[in-house]
């Protein structure tokens, strides 16, 4: 029963985090979205390294956030929004729109795997991380600008 509130308090966190964000500029709300995706990671490499407890329930609700985030992400770079809200989005993503959006759907998807056979220990949730890892890592080398 825990583990069905868990997963329910995140996906309405996730719907709750949509409809709060809407109203702001693509830039902020794309900002915010990466900050739950960046969350959702810290979460899992806390149990990967032994910080925090494996518990199923913060697995899905982190998996979670990434599935729902990452589906919804790409929609969040509008033509003339490259600028602004200090953007790290790299001029690329309009320039090749359909790889970075390929690239999102790509997460979103390994994460909806995961989902579907949810790792059961550490260990599992550290071979997580390399393959959720491994496509972020692919994607902002290529989309993100550092400062």
């Amino acid at each position: 029963m825990r583990l069905k509130s868990l997963v329910f308090a995140a996906v309405a966190g996730c719907l709750g985090l949509s409809v709060a964000v809407a109203q702001e500029e693509p830039q902020a709300l794309r900002q915010s979205q990466m900050k739950a995706v960046g969350g959702a990671i810290g979460a899992l490499g806390g149990i990967a390294k032994g910080q925090k407890p494996y518990e199923a329930a913060a697995v899905t609700a982190a998996l979670t956030t990434i599935s729902t985030t990452m589906k919804a992400f790409p929609n969040q770079f509008p033509e003339g929004s490259q600028t602004g809200s200090e953007s790290e989005a790299a001029p690329a993503i309009w320039q090749n729109k359909t790889d970075f959006e390929a690239k999102a759907q790509k997460l979103a998807a390994e994460a909806d795997s995961l989902l579907a056979a949810v790792p059961v220990d550490a260990a599992g949730v550290g071979a997580a991380m390399r393959t959720l890892g491994g496509t972020c890592s692919d994607c902002h080398q290529t989309y993100r600008m550092k400062k």
